[in-house]
């Protein structure tokens, strides 16, 4: 190799700017990898409060190396709503990647102004998901994420976030019914095949699913009620398809809406375009 080569390979290797993405929930926490405006790679992994920062620092040192990028992953961001393990995984990135992530909160620079009473307890997830739904998509806004917990998250025409909708998801709904009942069965989430079971399971899914789905319709129709006009709908989470698949109402399913929140808050707040 000339030595030409040698510096322009060097140019290279200090000029990445990966972006490490990470999303921290009550089940799962998904770490998503930008180059420039490119999600490489998504990775999911269980979200554990006994893990220890050294603990998550090896996966996700093991993660990023199987793919040969973690020598380019320059920059991070954390949204958490598990406070202590929000804590745990800043501590692994530092440990581990030698990065100082960025912590999204209230107080972190959007593309939405909050608007609610108090914005402190809108979660970091929530101002995600607002901050790509008010960038990519025609206001107003209702976002839906599917989660442990099934919230809706509304910016009007003026890039205004103005509250929304918590309530629990279709997993929480099925262990509940197996938690306090004697004679239900923990179950599988997946579509009933009609509205009336014709055993305990289709039941069980009938009224978690197809419940769930009609509850989310009703929500629909009462906020855009408020808003006083039509609003596109965006719907992210990881039981989106199950639950929408032949919902009647057009949306648009982005799975990764939240981790592109967070590239959009690091750029506001930390770096600039990738």
């Amino acid at each position: 190799m000339t030595s030409a080569n040698i510096l322009f390979a060097f140019f290279l290797c200090n000029n990445y700017r990966m972006l490490l993405v990470t999303d921290i929930g009550n089940t799962n926490t998904n770490i998503g990898i930008y180059d420039d405006d490119k999600l490489l790679k998504v990775y999911s992994i269980a979200s554990d409060n006994i893990k220890t920062s050294d603990e998550y620092g090896i996966i996700i040192s093991t993660l990023l190396s199987a793919n040969n990028i973690k020598e380019k992953v320059k920059f991070a961001i954390i949204s958490s709503v598990v406070p202590t393990l929000g804590e745990t995984i800043k501590n692994a990135i530092c440990d581990f990647l030698n990065i100082e992530p960025y912590m999204v909160s209230h107080k972190s620079n959007l593309p939405v102004k909050i608007s609610i009473d108090e914005p402190k307890e809108a979660g970091a997830d929530r101002l995600a998901n607002a901050s790509a739904a008010a960038c990519l998509y025609k206001l107003p806004v209702i976002v839906i994420d599917i989660g442990t917990a099934t919230t809706f998250d509304i910016i009007d025409c003026n890039k205004n976030f103005i509250g929304g909708i918590i309530a629990p998801g279709p997993l929480i709904q099925a262990k509940s019914l197996s938690k306090f009942t004697s004679k239900l069965p923990k179950l599988n989430i997946e579509a009933p095949k009609n509205a009336i079971g014709k055993n305990t399971i289709d039941a069980m899914l009938s009224g978690i699913v197809t419940g769930h789905q009609k509850m989310i319709e009703g929500m629909i129709e009462l906020c855009e009620k408020e808003l006083k006009k039509e609003a596109t709908i965006v719907v992210t989470g990881g039981f989106s398809k199950i639950l929408f698949k032949d919902f009647k109402r057009k949306m648009e399913i982005n799975k990764n809406l939240t981790l592109e929140g967070l590239k959009t808050i690091w750029e506001l707040n930390v770096g600039g375009k990738l």
